[in-house]
């Protein structure tokens, strides 16, 4: 044997050695591929991850309940007796005293004007979702006439905060803001 074929039989030895190697690399790559892909949202949760919801026919004392990333949303135009009832409440009587709304920083009381989404108390917006076991509570409801939760009996006032019963925080308040008068954005 030579020189010359020994050096031809290196060459054919590396193209297979490194056609193999990539070979193997495309495999791993296709096949690691799906498993990191499915961690990414999908495209129902990207489209809803805000949304507008016109208010222009929602009456005082009336709430209209819409979906947003999956869980209802309670948006709530309330009565001024709703609006007297819950800023009367001494938040010392309140299980939790933490606002829960995502709008302001961590830490915020539970009074009524830091659940509400405007001044005068009359728009609320919250996830209607019991912080118990994730129930949905039934609007006008309750021995405090905000939201009652029939599943294990948690009673919410008319500001989403938690009153009586097993729920061990209030309603949350979404990030949301008014884009014009009649237009809530959730998100």
């Amino acid at each position: 044997m030579s020189h010359a074929d020994e050096d031809h039989d290196g060459d054919r030895r590396d193209f297979l050695f490194y056609a193999t190697g990539g070979a193997g690399a495309v495999a791993a790559g296709a096949a690691v591929w799906p498993l990191v892909n499915q961690m990414n949202p999908s495209a129902d949760v990207l489209a809803l991850s805000s949304i507008r919801v016109d208010v222009s026919t929602v009456e005082p004392g009336t709430q209209l309940t819409v979906k947003w990333l999956g869980k209802p949303v309670f948006v709530r135009r309330r009565t001024e007796e709703e609006i007297t009832a819950a800023r009367d409440t001494d938040i010392t009587d309140l299980p939790d005293q933490n606002s829960e709304n995502a709008n302001l920083p961590d830490g915020s009381d539970a009074s009524d004007e830091n659940r509400a989404m405007d001044e005068a108390g009359e728009w609320l917006v919250m996830i209607g979702v019991c912080t118990h076991l994730g129930c949905v509570p039934l609007g006008d409801a309750g021995d405090f006439g905000g939201w009652f939760c029939p599943c294990h009996g948690s009673h919410y006032d008319t500001a989403g905060r938690i009153r009586k019963g097993p729920a061990p925080r209030n309603l949350p308040v979404p990030v949301a803001e008014f884009v014009d008068e009649s237009t809530i954005q959730l998100g």
